[in-house]
């Protein structure tokens, strides 16, 4: 297999701030299976079932009326407060969000207007499935390392609520059958929150934290296994489980100069309990290593790998190798390592 540009290194940038917001209101798995009750006992179907498969006890949606785009925006403020970086310094913004409230003009338009960005700052979506936030990261970092830009600031902001609740009402119907409830389950594992990281020159800023380079593949023949819009999400569990983890074994196994084995954090899309434990046990990590947000928060599509080292980057100390770990659907999947 030819690498091509999927093994790439970085030499000028670093990582100044991450920065994570939860939605606040909170939606425990025992309610959706309130709420759909009458259909699980018609079906012949036990309760439990996101916790028990999917190991997701709780998610979290924003109020009524809190759009995606300001919780990115509110997530981009924080990072910036956090890093120390005027907004005025800024050139470039990239939303990653898989929420979409309409196809134009780009929800980075009102992520800066918000921010107050300056007129000279580049901004545009990207738009991966799960994997966004990791490629907005890469382009970031190359238009760094080009010296076209001083400050990046990579954000994201998902909203559950309006998918699921859409789920809900349609599983509650009477005419809803167990493939129904099979093809949805993966939407009522979702959740709701934002973050944002800002990246920087490393020659002005000798304080950050370096990001290496890293490895990225794609298994585009299993596009179809996943496939959503705001308010449906019908996917194949299962093969999308065992392709993942066919396309991670596959990534890991052209790491090229990289010793991965064992670094000291393991920071992966959040997806559930049967996907970490795939991916952990195909490439023989330390699970002590693996951290999870996703039995808490659910799936928050693109935002979760940043999320999670949000919260976890306050154990970290310097020096210690971070790898940022993402599959998302399509299949693309990418490793990015981070020295703090």
């Amino acid at each position: 297999m030819t690498d091509g540009n999927a093994a790439y290194r970085y030499t000028n940038t670093v990582v100044l701030s991450v920065a994570a917001l939860e939605a606040p209101v909170v939606v425990t798995s025992d309610q959706i299976d309130e709420e759909l009750s009458d259909t699980l006992e018609r079906l012949r179907l036990r309760r439990g079932m996101l916790q028990r498969i999917a190991g997701v006890e709780e998610r979290r949606w924003w109020p009524e009326g809190f759009g995606f785009a300001d919780a990115a925006a509110m997530a981009g403020a924080k990072a910036l407060s956090e890093a120390g970086v005027d907004a005025r310094e800024v050139g470039l913004l990239i939303n990653t969000s898989v929420s979409r409230a309409h196809l134009e003009p780009s929800t980075a338009v009102a992520i800066h207007h918000a921010l107050e960005l300056p007129q000279s700052a580049l901004n545009f979506d990207i738009a991966n499935a799960c994997l966004g936030f990791v490629n907005g990261i890469q382009v970031a970092a190359n238009m760094i390392d080009a010296g076209q830009i001083r400050y990046a600031l990579v954000v994201a902001g998902e909203c559950s609520r309006e998918a699921q609740q859409a789920t809900i009402d349609r599983l509650r119907r009477p005419d809803a059958t167990r493939r129904d409830v099979k093809d949805q389950f993966a939407t009522l594992t979702l959740g709701s929150g934002a973050a944002a990281m800002v990246l920087a020159a490393a020659d002005t800023h000798t304080e950050g934290h370096r990001l290496v380079g890293g490895v990225s593949r794609a298994a585009t023949q299993h596009h179809e296994l996943c496939v959503g819009d705001s308010t449906r999400m019908r996917t194949d569990a299962k093969g999308l489980l065992d392709a993942g983890l066919e396309l991670a074994e596959a990534t890991w196994a052209h790491v090229g100069p990289w010793d991965w084995q064992d670094m000291d954090l393991y920071v992966m899309h959040q997806v559930s309990v049967a996907h970490t434990r795939g991916v952990v046990d195909r490439l023989g990590l330390d699970p002590r290593r693996v951290p999870a947000t996703f039995p808490m928060l659910g799936n928050v599509g693109p935002a979760s790998l940043p999320l999670t080292l949000a919260h976890h980057s306050g154990s970290l100390s310097s020096g210690d190798r971070v790898l940022c770990m993402g599959v998302g659907s399509g299949l693309n999947t990418c490793a990015l390592e981070i020295v703090w």
